[in-house]
């Protein structure tokens, strides 16, 4: 059969896709909520795109907190983008050439929650939507999680936490009770990682 595309056996071999070249870039929109940036990009075939349209966003710091009684602390809050009220694992933004992945983290978990620890574990570095967004999304398990402190939210936020046991979260995200990308991958991870320990 012609026309066949090659399959890819190993990583690496094949350097067949190739970047796009940035001919010119300029911020279009700036505010502290959000930036957004044109580019004029060059595809590798030669082709011109003049309106490229990429969001400049910080990092997040999300964190999948599991208590000493097997319970994973969530929160849920409304998302205005989506006019819904979601169930999420607690998380934040921030710079990472200001501020340290793990101390947002931190940060973030006794802001939207009022629990602290000290025993972490980076699990991953994701790409949020690399598709228009240039950020990423850290992941941390956070051991042993004990409600020390008070909550400390911003303006735009309303938080109810909400205690979750470790063996019924999988099922919340089957019956699309817990369906947002960051924390569905978080879960995933920190449950393959206590499970091998």
């Amino acid at each position: 059969m012609t026309g066949k595309m090659p399959v890819l056996q190993e990583w690496g071999k094949r350097a067949m896709i190739k970047k796009w070249k940035i001919l010119k870039s300029k911020l279009a929109f700036n505010n502290k909520w959000v930036t957004i940036r044109q580019d004029e990009v060059e595809l590798p075939k030669g082709e011109i795109i003049d309106d490229f349209f990429v969001i400049v966003r910080p990092d997040i710091a999300l964190v999948f907190p599991v208590t000493e009684n097997q319970e994973i602390v969530f929160v849920r809050q409304y998302r205005h983008a989506t006019g819904e009220i979601l169930l999420e694992l607690p998380a934040g933004s921030f710079h990472p050439e200001i501020e340290d992945a793990e101390i947002a983290a931190r940060r973030e978990l006794e802001e939207e929650t009022g629990y602290v620890t000290e025993d972490w574990v980076k699990l991953a570095t994701l790409y949020d939507n690399p598709i228009k967004d240039t950020n990423k999304i850290h992941l941390f398990l956070a051991k042993n999680v004990q409600l020390t402190g008070k909550q400390n939210l911003d303006i735009t936020e309303e938080v109810e936490v909400v205690l979750i046991p470790i063996d019924r979260v999988m099922t919340k995200i089957t019956n699309g009770e817990i369906r947002v990308s960051g924390t569905v991958a978080a879960t995933f991870l920190g449950i393959n990682y206590l499970s091998q320990r």
